[in-house]
C-alpha cells in the first residue's frame, strides 16, 4: 500500500503577507504524513522590479520575463520568498529544503516557443525527477519548491507554480498516494465570484465543461482546473482547490474523475 503524500501549492499573495503566511505554515505543519510545498511570489517580484525601475508586463495573467525580469524573479522566488518559508518551517520543526528546478536537476524544462506572444524566459516542464524527490521525502525532508526551472543548457526559466505543483504530483504518483491541494485566498471554486459561500464542493470534467460554457468558470481558474484534471488522469489520487487556511482536505472543491 502506498504511503500518503500531500502537495500544497500556495499563491504569492498568501506567502507575502505575514498573517496569511503564519496561518498557512501552521496549517501545513499540521498535515500528517509526507508533504511538499510549492509557492509563488509574483507580487513581491512586481514590487521589487518597480523599485529597481524594471517594468512588469503581464499578458493573459502571465508574466513576460525578459533578461532583467529573469534576474528579479530568480532573486525573489529562489531567494527571498523561498528562504523565508524555509526558515519559518524550520522554526516549526519541519526539516524543509528550498529547491528550484535547477537544484539536483529536479525539474527540467524548455523555453516556451514563440507563437502569438513571446513570453521570454518562461519554461514549459519536460521532466520532474520523481525518484530523487521521493528519496528526499522518505528521509524526512520537506521540499519547498520555487517556480523556477532550468533547461540543462545553463538557463533558468520562470515557470508557472500551478504547473510545477501538477507535474510534481504526477511524477510522485508512482511512489505515493498523492493529494494535490491548490490553495489561494478563496474558499474554493465559486459559482458566484462575489459570494464566498457559493463553493462548488465536487466537480468532474462534464461539470467543468458546463461551467465554462455558461461563464461560471473563467480567467485564471480555467488553467488551474485543467492542471487538476490532467493530474487526476495521470494517477494523482485527489485534487482539492481551497482556501490557504483550510488545507486539511475537509473543505473546498474536490476534483473527481
Amino acid at each position: 500500500m502506498k504511503e500518503e503524500l500531500t502537495i500544497v501549492k500556495v499563491g504569492g499573495k498568501i506567502v507575502e503577507e505575514e498573517d496569511s503566511l503564519k496561518q498557512l505554515l501552521t496549517a501545513f505543519t499540521a498535515i500528517k504524513g509526507y508533504k511538499v510545498l510549492v509557492h509563488g511570489g509574483g507580487r513581491s517580484a512586481t514590487r521589487i522590479a518597480a523599485a529597481l525601475g524594471v517594468e512588469s508586463k503581464m499578458i493573459n495573467g502571465r508574466r513576460v520575463t525578459d533578461s532583467d525580469m529573469l534576474n528579479i524573479v530568480t532573486m525573489v522566488y529562489g531567494g527571498l520568498v523561498n528562504k523565508n518559508i524555509v526558515v519559518r518551517l524550520q522554526a516549526l520543526g519541519i526539516n524543509a529544503l528550498g529547491l528550484t528546478g535547477a537544484d539536483m536537476d529536479v525539474i527540467r524544462s524548455h523555453k516556451r516557443p514563440v507563437k502569438d506572444v513571446d513570453y521570454g524566459f518562461v519554461g514549459d516542464v519536460d521532466a520532474v525527477n520523481g525518484t530523487l524527490l521521493a528519496s528526499l521525502i522518505r528521509k524526512g525532508i520537506v521540499p519547498v519548491m520555487a517556480p523556477l526551472t532550468h533547461d540543462k543548457q545553463g538557463h533558468i526559466l520562470n515557470t508557472n507554480a500551478d504547473t510545477i505543483a501538477g507535474e510534481t504530483a504526477k511524477a510522485l504518483a508512482a511512489d505515493f498516494n498523492v493529494t494535490l491541494i491548490y490553495s489561494f485566498e478563496k474558499e474554493g471554486v465559486l459559482k458566484n465570484a462575489d459570494d464566498d459561500n457559493s463553493v462548488i464542493p465536487y466537480m468532474n470534467e462534464n461539470d467543468f465543461k458546463r461551467y465554462i460554457e455558461d461563464g461560471t468558470i473563467q480567467g485564471g481558474m480555467i488553467p488551474k482546473l485543467e492542471n487538476a484534471f490532467e493530474a487526476i488522469h495521470a494517477g494523482v489520487n485527489k485534487v482539492i482547490i481551497t482556501k490557504a487556511t483550510a488545507i486539511n482536505g475537509l473543505s473546498g472543491t474536490h476534483i473527481e474523475k
